[in-house]
């Protein structure tokens, strides 16, 4: 009751703060009317809890809608999801210019992964790189006039910097190494560099000394040999430096700080996340946290208390900001076409109507799909065969052809501990384990709470850049269990080095097309089916009970009969015949020796 009174007083407090402020010193945020976007938010955005030490601010979010990614605006209080691009292209990982005028994104718009930059009173964007490999992951100079990248150079991923007014000027390399170095972050101070590299076996989060041309200007400040990092990004002032970590010991897995005046001391763990951004007084932190089926924006404070209610986004986030100031008060015209289009939707469901209830009623063929039964629930067809033409353009082949699973029949027994898999529902498919032994999938193991999850990538067809992107973290190999290794075995697998070449994040697109993973079971260690990590599930918020009573009658469920297959010649069974006992085996007497007479002698012969 007392932390209630609390909170309540609090509000009360920065209510009558806010009236008794100066109106001119409070901005207005751009309302965007609800035609504009088709994001809107679900719930009252005056009820939810929300205590911000320095707002105003609006976040700047790169997010997919269906299979491309484009830049929003977007304020839980003031500003709904506002469209600043848009197209048949992805716009990703956004990095906002020093003076707060310009913000630095990678688009593949021409085909191929460039960097581009966008003014943000004009709405006017140029572009700035103009090669035929992947540049990502911009970040600025503090003097605005260097701009520091990842590119896929020599089959791995390399640090470049490069100006942005003098072309006349190469890039500078600052890495060159066949680990993978990528997601720069240029410290405020000028003079140093964070990345992730995983030059040490798995990600980890370096510093690199622009003044030191030494091969020691490298310093590994996480050291985490059971975890990798990535998204590192630097307060506005400098002093601090966060990142995401997936842990894979005791340690906790989230959002670290590491502070620049004790670097001894090993960074703190504030909360759950998997991408953070700073506000500009560097004392909240602007948090992305994935689940198996959405992903939410929440905020912390340093200390990690709860600063926004989380609350879910539309689509899978590639990048995030937290501005210091909103849109001008008149939106550029490019922001206005942007926020007017509404994008057709992904997929369109269309249930038929049965005719008469009876078993499998809502079962429907997948067409040039193969499988054991190639059929799946009428209300997941259409997402499956738009997620299907999706990962067609995307990777340039049909990934979903030919699947380890579609529907289960009930009459089929699954492996143990899979008794109420979701197979059986017609709602779920898993793809064949082929492709990841012939190479053309990886999984990315993902450590959330106590539950473990798998990214699966999928080997782009074209390997020149218009298709995928590098890949970042390191993958989990399961293979190795069976490799004769005691510690191999014990964990499931072991980590691998970062394959090269160009990949399709298909997680992150079944997401957007409404599909969702699965946690492998806790046994999964030593049991592989336990690892479903080639499954995905459609649940439309339904149990496995309710989704089953879409298929069978509730009889079927409380006693399943299997139904054995018919001999092909029937016999009756012949009657066993008793067995004689044995007969008793008669004995033989034994006959008596005759006894000599005591007169009877013998009259010995003489000797010739």
């Amino acid at each position: 009751m007392n932390k209630k009174l609390s909170l309540i007083f609090s509000l009360i407090i920065i209510i009558l703060s806010a009236c008794g402020s100066d109106s001119s010193d409070s901005p207005t945020f751009p309302l965007a009317p609800a035609t504009q976007t088709p994001f809107a938010p679900e719930a009252d955005t005056a009820s939810t809890p929300v205590i911000f030490s320095d707002f105003p601010g609006i976040f700047l979010l790169s997010l997919n809608e269906g299979a491309h990614a484009h830049l929003f605006a977007y304020s839980p209080i003031d500003q709904p999801m506002l469209r600043l691009t848009s197209g048949d292209w992805d716009d990703i990982s956004p990095a906002l210019s020093p003076d707060g005028e310009k913000i630095a994104f990678a688009s593949n718009r021409s085909g191929y992964w460039d960097i581009y930059l966008l003014e943000i009173s004009s709405g006017a964007i140029t572009r700035l790189t103009n090669t035929k490999t992947y540049d990502g992951a911009p970040s600025w100079s503090p003097d605005g006039a260097w701009l520091a990248s990842e590119s896929y150079l020599d089959d791995s991923l390399e640090i470049l910097i490069q100006p942005i007014n003098d072309s006349s000027q190469k890039a500078i390399r600052l890495t060159s190494n066949p680990a993978s170095d990528h997601s720069p972050t240029w410290a405020p101070k000028g003079r140093q560099l964070a990345f992730i590299s995983t030059r040490g076996g798995d990600s980890d989060v370096y510093l690199v000394d622009l003044d030191d041309a030494n091969s020691s200007r490298f310093e590994n400040l996480s050291n985490t040999p059971n975890a990798f990092e990535s998204h590192p990004i630097w307060s506005r002032d400098g002093s601090q430096l966060a990142w995401a970590s997936n842990a894979y010991d005791d340690r906790a897995s989230g959002i670290y700080r590491w502070r620049e005046e004790t670097p001894n001391i090993p960074a703190s763990w504030v909360g759950e996340g998997d991408w953070a951004a700073w506000n500009v007084r560097g004392d909240s932190l602007l948090v992305m946290l994935q689940s198996d089926k959405d992903n939410y924006l929440t905020a912390y404070s340093l200390e990690g208390n709860l600063l926004l209610q989380p609350s879910p986004l539309p689509g899978t986030l590639n990048g995030m900001l937290w501005l210091p100031e909103p849109l001008p008060e008149n939106l550029p015209k490019s922001y206005h076409e942007a926020a007017m289009l509404t994008p057709a939707p992904p997929w369109e469901k269309s249930v038929a109507t049965p005719e008469a209830l009876s078993v499998r009623q809502n079962l429907v063929m997948l067409e040039n799909v193969q499988a054991p039964y190639p059929q799946i629930h009428d209300a997941v067809d259409e997402s499956f065969e738009a997620l299907r033409e999706a990962i067609s353009d995307s990777a340039g082949w049909d990934a979903l052809a030919n699947l380890e699973n579609a529907f289960i029949p009930i009459t089929i027994s699954l492996d143990p501990g899979m008794n109420e898999d979701w197979l059986y529902t017609g709602r779920a498919f898993s793809l064949n384990p082929l492709i990841a032994t012939a190479g053309w999938m990886v999984a990315v193991r993902h450590e959330t709470g106590q539950q473990t999850y798998w990214n699966l990538y999928l080997h782009a067809q074209a390997q020149d850049g218009s298709q995928g992107i590098p890949l970042h973290d390191p993958i989990w190999d399961l293979s190795t269990r069976y490799n004769l290794d005691p510690a191999s075995y014990e964990a499931g697998g072991s980590f691998a080095p970062v394959p090269s070449g160009y990949w399709v994040n298909l997680t992150a697109l079944a997401q957007n097309y409404g599909w969702q993973r699965l946690p492998a079971l806790s046994n999964w260690r030593n049991f592989y089916k336990g690892t479903r990590f080639t499954e995905f599930v459609q649940k439309d918020d339904l149990n496995w009970y309710d989704a089953m009573l879409e298929l069978y009658p509730p009889e079927f469920l409380l006693t399943p009969t299997p139904i054995l297959p018919p001999s092909k010649t029937p016999t009756p069974t012949q009657i066993p015949t008793r067995t004689p006992k044995p007969t008793r085996t008669p004995r033989t007497p034994i006959p008596t020796p005759t006894p000599l007479s005591l007169f009877e002698f013998t009259t010995p012969t003489p000797s010739p």
